[in-house]
This record gives structure tokens, sequence and C-alpha cells, in this order.
């Protein structure tokens, strides 16, 4: 099986306000896809319901074939989740963090775990300093590692660099792309636009309830008007793309 994740028809309303209005797509073994939607849009529902934190109110989403409605145990065994803000014990140290997951997850070698995963994100250094003492930056680089204990198949990137400056957004970034690299699925949601053109292999477009567009960058950009031509031609960036086709949906 080829398919990661995989959603059909995804529905789900809150009170009288329908968020999700039939939601498809698919998401690759070891790629990175990208979900890109305005504040709003359903994004971290989409990620709540694939994650077994919310219950769908129609269609299905399923996890490595794993129905997450049906069996969201066993789907849980294969994810894992780092939201918007970084889930870390402050008052803790970075390597504290990291042995109390992994004891949690009662793997057989927590200590050398913490190491492996210390050195791999660049943590060693700072690994006996209190987690208050973080940089954002730090902070969810340790995060991404508390989420990678036990070594996951798929993870959920919510909004992952939200609230951090332009070098820490750049670490981040280089740590995801290691993630796919290394085999790991990733879903991504993000407002960053050239968050989703740095890291995407694929890139859907939620506005509304559904998806609009899906694709890579290259197939997204047919959808935009010829490149200008002046004195030299113009590529149009993915947040000139993603604007022309809210834009043209808004106008139906």
């Amino acid at each position: 099986m080829n398919t990661a994740i995989k959603v059909n028809g995804l529905r789900k309303s809150f009170k009288d306000t329908e968020v999700l209005k039939g939601v498809d797509f698919e998401v690759k073994r070891g790629e990175i896809f990208a979900l890109l939607g305005s504040n709003g849009a359903g994004k971290t529902t989409i990620v709540r319901i694939l994650t077994t934190l919310l219950k769908q109110d129609g269609g299905a989403a399923a996890i490595n074939g794993i129905d997450v409605l049906a069996k969201p145990d066993l789907a849980r065994q294969s994810i894992s989740l780092t939201g918007q803000f970084a889930a870390v014990d402050e008052i803790l140290t970075g390597r504290e963090n990291l042995m109390m997951i992994a004891k949690l997850r009662y793997l057989q070698n927590p200590r050398q775990v913490t190491e492996d995963l210390l050195r791999r994100f660049g943590l060693t250094d700072a690994a006996d300093r209190r987690v208050s003492t973080y940089s954002g930056g730090m902070r969810r680089r340790l995060d991404i590692a508390l989420s990678l204990v036990g070594k996951p198949q798929i993870i959920f990137l919510d909004e992952p660099t939200t609230g951090l400056d332009p070098e820490a957004r750049i670490e981040v970034w280089k740590v995801v792309k290691e993630l796919a690299d290394g085999g790991t699925t990733v879903l991504l949601t993000t407002q960053y636009l050239e968050e989703a053109e740095q890291l995407a292999d694929r890139i859907a477009i939620l506005h509304e309830g559904k998806i609009i567009a899906e694709g890579t960058l290259a197939d997204l950009k047919q959808l935009f008007p010829s490149a200008k031509v002046e004195y030299v031609e113009k590529q149009p960036t993915l947040e000139e793309i993603f604007l022309t086709i809210i834009g043209k949906r808004e106008g139906k």
C-alpha cells in the first residue's frame, strides 16, 4: 500500500456551522503534503479528525488503511502530532522531557533514544538546560523531537512555525525536510505560503470547507494566468496562485 492517509467525503459541523463540506485527498508514503487555507478554513479540524481527537459527522478517514473512527487505538500507533504551540514541560530540561516520553511509551532503551534525538535535532549542548531558557526555534525542535519518540510512520504538523521568527522558521523547515528524507510521511498545515512552497511535494488548498485545488507546485502554476512578459518572464509565486484560486472561487 502506497497511501499513508486517505480522506473521503469528510464532513464536520459545529452547532449550525458546517466547517468541512466533503473533503477528499490522499497522502502518499514518505511525502510532505501541505494543507493551505485561511484562518477558519478547517485545517486543524481535519488534523484533529485524522489524529483521533475529534469524530467526523460524515465521510471516512484512514491512516495506513485503518479507519480512524472504527479503530482509533490502532490508528494512533502509526502517528504523532505536533500542534500549533509547543507541548513541552518548561520546568524540565530537554533531556528530561525526552526521557519522560520515551518511558511513557515503554521503549526498551529510553536513554539511548533520548541521546539520539538530542543529537539529531542539534540540542545536545542545551540538553541539561531547563526548556524555559530555550529560544522559540529550540522549543519547536524539541517539540518535534518529542513527536518522533517511538518512530511514528506519519507525523502531523499543525502550523508548526506560528509565532517563530524567520531564522527559527528556517530551522524547522530543515527538520521537516530531514524527516521526509528519512521516510516519514508529513502532513503540514500552514498559513505561510512560502513554507508550503519550500517544503511540500504536493499542496492542497482548503477553502470554505472543500479542497478547491490540489497538486504539485507546477500543477498549481497551470491554474495561474500565463506569465507576464515585460523585460523578463515573471513566474508566479505560490502566494499569487493561492489568491487567484481563492478569488475565482469567491467570484462564483
